[in-house]
């Protein structure tokens, strides 16, 4: 942020931005044939999904999820629909 001069608010929206265009393209890429075994670009999806959950908004879900994370296990393994 410093070495651009922009705003706290400035720079997380940029990042958001190329975090949708980056989602974008992964899902593009789930769709078109590979070489690479689908279960492992499974596994990475899945992975980078966890990611997306425990940072989204700003938030630290990892370190501070307390209800958050419970309740999400509960309706996953727990309640499912």
């Amino acid at each position: 942020m410093k070495q651009y001069n922009v705003s706290e608010k400035h720079a997380y929206q940029e990042l958001n931005k190329q975090v949708e265009k980056s989602w974008k393209d992964i899902n593009q890429e789930m769709l078109r044939p590979t070489a690479i075994p689908m279960h492992l670009l499974t596994w990475v999806l899945n992975f980078a999904r966890t990611g997306d959950f425990m940072y989204k908004d700003g938030e630290d879900l990892f370190t501070n999820g307390g209800e958050v994370i419970k309740e999400n296990i509960v309706t996953l393994f727990i309640d499912p629909v």
